[in-house]
């Protein structure tokens, strides 16, 4: 085989290669599990700033919470929620982050996610619990329509 024809196949190989090495990172890109994880960073990401509005983002607006009362309807009542416990002072005291997140999909445009929220910091013990929480896809979009905490 010459030389040139056996460059010629590398770069065919290559190519090949490049290409699907590509679409596996946007497959990726695109993947629900990614994005849905990318907006609960964002959600920890506003917490961490100080920014109830970037946390509440990931929200639809009438998304439900589960209380000690029941489920209450509405962003706003999330917000409140907020406000009256983590919030106190006009915003947290421990920083957030999350763990062991697993997403199941229901259907193509729907998903139940389970993980641990982690508060550390600001002098108290840390505290740990388990969620789940129920998301959909809007567009490109994926946002929080119901969540247990």
């Amino acid at each position: 085989m010459s030389i040139y024809r056996r460059s010629l196949i590398t770069l065919v190989v290559l190519g090949a290669i490049g290409t699907l090495a590509g679409r596996s990172i946007g497959q990726a890109k695109n993947d629900p599990a990614t994005k849905i994880k990318a907006e609960l960073d964002m959600t920890a990401a506003g917490w961490n700033e100080g920014d109830l509005s970037k946390y509440l983002a990931a929200y639809v607006p009438e998304a439900t919470e589960m209380t000690g009362d029941g489920p209450k309807g509405g962003v706003e009542e999330i917000e409140k929620t907020m406000k009256a416990g983590f919030w106190k002072t006009g915003r947290p005291i421990q920083t957030l982050h999350y763990e062991s997140i697993a997403v199941r999909m229901l259907g193509k445009d729907h998903a139940l996610v389970t993980g641990q929220y982690v508060l550390t910091g600001g002098g108290r013990p840390d505290r740990k619990g388990w969620f789940t929480t129920v998301w959909q896809r809007g567009g490109k979009n994926w946002r929080m329509i119901h969540d247990h905490s």
